[in-house]
């Protein structure tokens, strides 16, 4: 999972806490909208699948200037 990091303005997830108050849900005082995604791998060993979503998240799939990113392998 890919997400902003805190501080840093998200539009999409102001957006979305809007539409939600127009739709009539009441309390949601804040949305912070990211992306997922998921990665078929080929590794059998579990560190090393770790280490090379870690890398491609690093260098492709986030911007670790404003992103953050978490890591499940199951």
């Amino acid at each position: 999972m890919v997400t902003l990091k805190p501080g840093v303005l998200d539009p999409q997830g102001e957006a979305v806490r809007h539409a939600l108050g127009a739709l009539g849900f009441t309390g949601v005082d804040g949305v912070r909208q990211g992306k997922l995604i998921e990665l078929d791998l080929a590794h059998a060993d579990r560190a090393a699948a770790e280490a090379a979503v870690r890398a491609m998240c690093e260098k492709l799939l986030a911007n670790t200037v404003i992103e953050t990113y978490t890591v499940e392998i199951g």
